[in-house]
């Protein structure tokens, strides 16, 4: 006897939900083969009523109200694909009050109210799944939740935004400014008309928060994260980060801290520019691409490296979840994976350190007078507050003549100690603009 497919009702039939209903009747028997029974999207739901029609044919109702989908009772699963905080977060609610599983790609949503949605979803028994929502179609959030469960995580690092990654790539390639490059990205559609999330942190902000909390154990806690976007950085430092051996990415970074030596202990969830070696695999990932590492106790250092957005890489995301609902939804909710990775009674309150205690190298650019004594001076406030320095260079300064960009490499210090000392260091006379100031991390 054969079982008669799932159903599942769709919210919004966008880029990520073409990609997934064309990927699931493309792949469909093979879908079916792993999955145990066919999946089938059954209902639509899109505002635009007519193209969506167009898009699915006779293979689905399609209807512009999202809450029919989640009042009929023949349906499943709920594919949350409208994104935000608003209409999203009410769907979301709703369709778990009435018994659905959900799917989600909206990492905003899960950022921010993730705590209140794993704990509704919990108390009815159904699955919040949600791979899409960060890094497309790369399955970090299985690595992290299944794959790597054995291990005590000690740090992730990705690079989790495509806009911004492809604007760093062409800055470096072609040497150019941000706002240059930024306007050629939005012509070429890598960025959006309104790129603020992308171009200011706040995209890979939302999936760093995600990462840290499947990674460590701890609630979503988005509020908490320090972040810093690229429009700020100009193409001198590009070219002297490669000169010194090193790129400029902009990456979402969440480290487990325990050493006494710089203070508290905590969790570390950030995002900012940061120099990495030119050697290492993910400084060499360009263009849109995305790309995540993560070290583990016993495995070590992995990669996790493809797409992190486009239809059909975010759909292959989407289908990999409907599949894991096809097949649990009939087990104990006792023996799924917890939402989290850590059984829900088991999260730590381990605190999200603020950005004063973060410890990091840096990278300093300052343009300063060309004089006797004013590296010295440079150098001895750097010591007065226990900064040790790893590589000075001196080059001659765009800015003009009797100038002088001087560029210092640090080793770890705490950030509070950096804070003091570039206030020093800017007071100074014979420093004739804003110091620029580049966070670094060897990821070894």
């Amino acid at each position: 006897m054969s079982i008669k497919p799932i159903q599942v009702g769709l919210l919004g039939i966008g880029t990520v939900g073409s990609g997934t209903f064309q990927v699931l009747q493309r792949n469909q028997e093979e879908i079916r083969r792993r999955a145990g029974r066919g999946i089938a999207i059954t209902m639509v739901a899109d505002l635009d009523t007519e193209r969506a029609r167009g898009i699915v044919g006779d293979a689905a109702q399609v209807v512009g109200d999202a809450r029919q989908v989640i009042a009929n009772p023949d349906i499943d699963i709920v594919i949350e694909l409208i994104g935000g905080y608003g209409i999203a977060k009410a769907l979301v609610l709703e369709a778990i009050r009435a018994g659905k599983h959900v799917v989600t790609a909206n990492k905003a949503l899960l950022a921010v109210h993730g705590s209140e949605i794993f704990a509704a979803a919990r108390e009815k028994g159904v699955m919040v799944a949600f791979e899409a929502a960060v890094a497309g179609g790369i399955p970090i959030i299985k690595a992290l939740r299944e794959g790597l469960t054995a291990n005590r995580i000690d740090w992730v690092a990705g690079i989790i935004n495509g806009t911004t990654n492809f604007i760093l790539s062409e800055m470096r390639s072609k040497g150019l400014d941000f706002g240059v490059v930024l306007k050629e990205a939005q012509r070429l559609g890598y960025a959006e008309a309104d790129p603020t999330f992308d171009i200011e942190g706040v995209d890979a902000a939302h999936k760093a928060t995600i990462m840290s909390a499947i990674a460590f154990g701890v609630p979503v806690q988005f509020d908490k994260a320090h972040v810093e976007g690229i429009t700020a950085l100009q193409a001198a430092d590009i070219r002297y980060a490669e000169q010194l051996g090193y790129r400029i990415k902009l990456l979402g970074i969440t480290k487990r801290r325990e050493d006494a030596n710089h203070g508290a202990g905590g969790i570390e969830l950030r995002v900012h520019p940061t120099l990495v070696p030119t050697e290492r695999l993910i400084a060499n990932v360009e263009g849109a691409m995305n790309a995540v590492v993560v070290q583990g106790d016993a495995v070590g250092t992995t990669l996790y490296y493809g797409k992190g957005a486009g239809s059909e890489p975010t759909a292959s995301a989407v289908i990999a979840d409907l599949v894991d609902i096809t097949r649990l939804h009939t087990a104990d909710p006792e023996q799924r994976v917890p939402h989290l990775a850590f059984q829900p009674g088991a999260l730590s309150s381990t605190p999200i350190l603020a950005i004063d205690e973060v410890v990091t190298a840096f990278y300093l650019r300052l343009v300063v007078a060309d004089k006797a004594g004013v590296l010295a001076r440079i150098t001895g406030i750097l010591a007065e507050n226990d900064i040790s320095i790893d590589a000075v260079l001196q080059r001659e300064s765009a800015e003009g003549e009797k100038q002088t960009d001087l560029i210092i490499l640090t080793h770890d210090t705490v950030e509070k100690r950096m804070k003091a000392a570039l206030a020093q260091m800017q007071a100074l006379p014979t420093v004739l603009a804003p110091i620029v100031r580049i966070r670094k991390e060897e990821l070894k």
